[in-house]
């Protein structure tokens, strides 16, 4: 069977296409081969295609770096480049003229050096000298990009576990850096494939006593990772088919099962198939825990193969998810049948020992059954012993794999208290009856009892408690569609065929049919249909959004009513919900720079209360002989029968062990960690993607803020701002101009045109234009062309009349200097209406008719509603906030001004963007940079803080450490609100936490004793369970964190924001310090006015007052206009 074959992940073979993609390791297995192994089942078949989520061949690759000489330009480089672009076994080619150089990535098998070397001296005309020196086999670890794989690890407890985890893995060859995430319980690591491999990154963590598996979850890995490949078969039958897609081999190694790597023994198999044998359609299931696989025979007319894999793939995870919980409510239950007892028997002894010295005499329970032993001793053994053993034995195994490594963590001290008690009860009891004593000595039997019911009861509560600390991921990860509905579209998009998938195979390009009320399995455009989506899971965004065609739907939001076709652009991985859940798994994995000092401390705390143990032991003892009164006095049930020996022996035991017990690094390993998964998780829900703990630290450091322009604090696309008739000397209705206005830019592709047409095609509540022929467009001037079929538009339009004017109009539409080389002349009225809009970094473009200036258009890129709003909430925080643009200093200008920034660059590039972020930074201040751009990737990249944008460039969002999913720049506040709630979180913790132990130890070793204050082991135990779990409520705290809303920004700023006048804005421009002046400033614009063209100013503004002429009677009004 084809899905038996060592290296094949997947197979579906469709009857009516017969074809058969699958999915296979094409380390393991070649296309050819599982073609043969099918044509030797009887069937014809051949190779239709491959697709690799790798570089084609990058098994088999080679790299080699040519030197060239002869290269003198431009022409040469593509000559060369096309040459071997062509060659048949060439993978990628590239070509640096500054360096003379050729880097060749190629098949050996298919290609010599000797052959490209001959191919490159033999292009006609350009006598090239090729030279080759070493090259390398395969890739080398220089050309291989580093890879990542995350492993699962069970058996972590606390911060000691994973320092070394992370020193030991840390020290291997090959290995680039690895992240541990204690909650999660997986490891991040980057690696070079050449020197090591996932397999042996897995094995060398589970050397180290713990439990490791890969998660095949991830990426990036070449033997994981596998390619598809497609098979025609040429002859088949139907009942084939059946009888092949009946017997289902699935490995639980495949990215489909990327949590069913925790099936670790009998239990795991056994809740597999009991639950594969209660579904209905299932007739045989054996699951196989060595070969981890699961062979599944099964009625294809009840049930499919995507029924099972959900099948199997819900209930490991959850048995996974929940196992470990489980294991420590087990040994809890267990400690309590037996430490109830132990209580009881405390209890009993206590209020007897108190009425036995009023009266005198002994307790019936101290009544020896043989010599030494007593009955209370005997009781105590036998309800102590099966704790010891079986219900503590977790700790024994975290303990000895920790001991292992010479590490000591947490486990080792609970362990050494445990023991301890033990051991010495057992030997003084063993002695006392090889001795015969009269009297049974005092033991600590009662104490491991009650240490594991107290502790095991701790761990539970703290896993319960971590799995809510993740909910905000897990709600995201629920959010992924499992099978998408593809559609064939023939004429006007009528739908031909439908095809239920699983959402894995969706490829980008295919048609997707989303029904009223599901969810849309990847991101994508639509195409036909109306309706509305629900993003709020995913942006944040409350109000349902209006999507149509051309419309972008993101994965994982909710199609609220209507029917949608949409064309898939971003599948898998790509999709915008795989990217959020990629990031909010990589930053919870993160550690914020506070926690290195909890690294540190861990590391040294294990050794350091062992030591204080020790001294308290010594102590003790020595207190005791010395003055024997001040123990006596504080040793329960003290009497004259026991011996002072025995007395001062079991108090200083007892001491120390209660140090042991009450010790608890946990607390301060779980301090950070916790409270940054919860803030990076409501930062994700509420639209804030936060790339780790320290970006989460510093944003509530920041003290100045700097934006970019075009796209952030502008809207980044022109709208027209207003539309001026002339009515001296139109000869045209308003809607007429528009019409016809629309009609000659509907022809241009310039941005500016675009916006003019779109416009108009709002305002006439139509999609459909006149006709325009003869159309020239001439660069930095304008266009002309001649409009006809405009009555036919205005006619079909109930709200207008027909006009008799003529059928063809001749239309002039650009700057000043177009209708001036036109024979039109620009009045001095005209000219300072445009001027007016220019002086406001607008662009001003005039309109003539048939020969007659009748209208001026006036179009920028508008502000964004939130803007002047974000900036005044960032300034109200004592923040700095400036702009920083590439535009010109006059657009700069009135942006700013509108927005209320006071410091503004100008025409800068972006190296100069990253100089000025330096030149803050030199300041003593931390900056955050805000951008969307490419040009803004540098400047993000050198900034405390990147945050990008979330509709930007893949770079600007790459380079970010956080990122706006809802482009929304109030969210720059709500990002520096959420750093300071969680880090005000993380201190509370880390305080809470030191001044546990810093008071709970001294306590413990017998310090405050003078003042009555002396504790049990068992105290102990509680109080340290306790400090772990409170730490973990305390970082879930922040998950009562609601963003502020617009309004309330609103209302706090009534009153309190002012406009900006040009002459507060200080502009500077490039690098240079001194600010342009508002004087020097009216110069350079009055100088550069006349010169001013439809594509010199890209900025915005945006205006709710009017600005008359004295040739404007009239002003049309709209949405965007004045």
């Amino acid at each position: 069977w084809i899905g038996s074959l060592e290296g094949v992940v997947g197979v579906q073979v469709s009857l009516i296409d017969k074809e058969a993609s699958l999915k296979f390791n094409p380390v393991m297995v070649t296309p050819e081969v599982l073609r043969k192994h099918i044509e030797d089942m009887g069937f014809d078949a051949s190779l239709l295609a491959l697709q690799s989520q790798l570089h084609p061949s990058v098994a088999d690759c080679s790299e080699v770096t040519l030197g060239v000489e002869g290269m003198h330009c431009g022409s040469c480089v593509k000559n060369i480049t096309e040459t071997l672009s062509e060659v048949v076994g060439v993978n990628s080619v590239f070509v640096s003229l500054e360096k003379g150089s050729v880097d060749l990535r190629f098949d050996p098998s298919l290609l010599t050096l000797e052959t490209v070397k001959g191919l490159l001296e033999e292009i006609p005309q350009r006598n090239f000298m090729v030279s080759i020196p070493g090259w390398n086999s395969r890739l080398n670890s220089a050309s291989i990009p580093p890879q990542t794989v995350t492993i699962g690890i069970e058996g972590m407890t606390c911060n000691s576990c994973v320092q070394a985890t992370e020193g030991m893995v840390s020290q291997r060859a090959g290995v680039h850096a690895i992240k541990v995430n204690l909650q999660e319980k997986k490891a991040i690591v980057t690696f070079d494939s050449s020197l090591t491999s996932p397999e042996e990154l897995r094995a060398a963590i589970e050397d180290m006593g713990f439990e490791a598996w890969l998660d095949q979850g991830c990426e990036n890995i070449s033997e994981y990772i596998p390619h598809t490949v497609k098979i025609v078969f040429l002859n088949s039958t139907k009942e084939w088919f059946d009888e092949l897609v009946s017997v289902l081999w699935i490995s639980v190694l495949t990215q489909i099962f990327h949590q069913v790597t925790g099936m670790t023994c009998a239990s795991c198999v056994h809740n597999i198939e009991s639950k594969l044998m209660r579904t209905k359609g299932i007739l045989e299931a054996s699951v196989a825990l060595a070969t981890n696989k699961a062979h599944v025979k099964f009625d294809p007319d009840l049930i499919g193969s995507r029924d099972i894999v959900r099948i199997i793939e819900v209930k490991l995870y959850l048995y996974c998810k929940l196992v470990y919980t489980y294991r420590w409510k087990h040994s809890f239950l267990f400690s309590l049948v037996f430490g109830i007892p132990v209580m009881g028997l405390m209890i009993y002894m206590m209020v007897m020992d108190s009425q036995h010295k009023e009266h005198g005499g002994s307790m019936p329970v101290d009544q020896n059954i043989l010599p030494g032993l007593s009955i209370i001793n005997l009781a105590f053994f036998l309800l102590c012993t099966p704790v010891q053993f079986l219900g503590g034995r977790y700790f024994y195994i975290q303990a000895y794999r920790s001991l292992r490594h010479g590490v000591a963590n947490m486990d080792v001290l609970i362990v050494l208290a445990t023991t301890i008690a033990y051991v010495y009860s057992f030997i003084v009891l063993i002695v006392a009856m090889i001795e015969g004593a009269k009297q049974s000595p005092l033991t600590f039997f009662d104490t491991p009892p009650m240490l594991f019911v107290f502790i095991a009861l701790g761990r539970w509560l703290e896993h319960v408690a971590k799995s809510k600390t993740s909910e905000a991921l897990a709600k995201l990860m629920s959010l992924q569609a499992t099978d998408a509905t593809i559609v064939t579209l023939g004429r006007d998009n009528t739908i031909i065929r439908e095809e239920q998938v699983s959402v894995e195979l969706v490829q980008r390009g295919d048609v997707v049919k989303v029904a009223p009320g599901g969810k849309f399995p990847v991101d994508g455009k639509v195409i036909e249909g109306t309706s509305m989506a629900d993003e709020s899971l995913i942006t944040g965004e409350p109000m349902p959004v209006i999507k149509k065609p051309g419309s972008c739907v993101i994965a994982g939001s909710i199609n609220a009513h209507g029917a949608l076709l949409v064309e898939a652009t971003h599948v898998g991985a790509e999709t915008t919900l795989s990217q959020i859940v990629k990031l909010v798994e990589e930053a919870q994995t993160s550690k914020a720079p506070i926690q290195q000092l909890a690294d540190k401390l861990s590391g040294y705390f294990v050794p350091f209360i062992v030591v204080i143990s020790v001294l308290t032991v010594v102590a003790w003892l020595i207190i005791g002989f010395l003055d024997f009164e001040v123990v006596a006095k504080y040793f329960p049930g003290y009497n004259q029968n026991i011996p002072r020996t025995e007395v001062i022996v079991r108090f200083a035991f007892q001491a120390s062990i209660t140090v042991l017990s009450i010790a608890c690094p946990c607390s301060l390993g779980l301090a950070t960690p916790t409270a940054v998964m919860v803030g990076t998780g409501v930062g994700a829900q509420n639209g804030i993607l936060i790339k780790g703990g320290e970006p989460l630290e510093m944003a509530h450091k920041v003290g100045a803020v700097m934006f970019d322009k075009t796209g952030t604090i502008t809207k980044g696309v022109p709208q027209v701002t207003r539309v001026l008739v002339l009515w001296d000397r139109a000869r045209l209705p308003l809607r007429k101009v528009l019409a016809v206005v629309g009609t000659a830019e509907a022809s241009s592709e310039h941005p500016l045109g675009m916006a003019v047409a779109k416009h108009c095609k709002e305002e006439l509540g139509t999609e459909t234009l006149g006709y325009c022929h003869d159309f020239q467009a001439v660069p930095g001037c304008g266009i002309s062309c001649k409009v006809s079929n405009i009555e036919d538009l205005l006619q079909n339009n109930l709200c207008i009349c027909v006009f008799p004017e003529s059928p063809s109009y001749s239309v002039l539409i650009g700057n000043r200097q177009w209708m001036m080389r036109n024979g039109l002349e620009v009045t001095a009225d005209v000219d300072h209406a445009m001027s007016s809009h220019e002086t406001k970094g607008q662009t001003a473009i005039l309109v003539a008719i048939d020969g007659v200036l009748c209208a001026m258009l006036a179009v920028a890129d508008t502000v964004k509603e939130e803007s002047a709003l974000a900036v005044h909430t960032l300034s109200s925080m004592g923040i700095e906030v400036f702009m920083i643009t590439g535009d010109n200093r006059r657009t700069a200008r009135a942006i700013a001004t509108q927005v209320g920034i006071r410091k503004v660059f100008a025409e800068v590039l972006p190296s100069h963007k990253v100089a000025k972020v330096q030149e803050l930074q030199e300041r003593g201040l931390k900056v955050a940079m805000v951008g969307d751009g490419v040009n803004d990737s540098p400047a993000l990249a050198h900034a405390d803080l990147g945050i990008a944008i979330g509709t930007g460039t893949d770079v600007a969002i790459e380079a970010a450490d956080i990122v706006l999913i809802r482009n929304d720049l109030l969210d720059v506040v709500a990002s520096i609100e959420l750093s300071k709630k969680t880090v005000q979180r993380i201190r509370i913790n880390f305080v809470f936490a030191l001044i546990y132990n810093l008071l709970g130890i001294p306590i413990a070793a017998g310090v405050f004793m003078p003042v009555g204050v002396v504790l049990q082991p068992w105290m102990g135990s509680v109080a340290m369970a306790a400090s772990s779990v409170s730490v973990v409520l305390s970082s879930l705290l922040l998950r009562l964190y609601k963003k502020t809303s617009a309004e309330e920004y609103e209302s706090r700023a009534q009153n309190h924001r002012l406009s900006l006048s040009p002459s507060q804005v200080s502009t500077h421009v490039g690098l240079e310090n001194h600010h342009c002046s508002p004087l020097s400033f009216r110069r350079s614009l009055d100088r550069h006015r006349r010169s001013h063209s439809r594509s010199g100013s890209s900025s915005s503004l945006k205006s709710n007052s009017s600005h008359p002429s004295t040739t404007q009677p009239y002003s049309t009004t709209g949405r965007n206009i004045v």
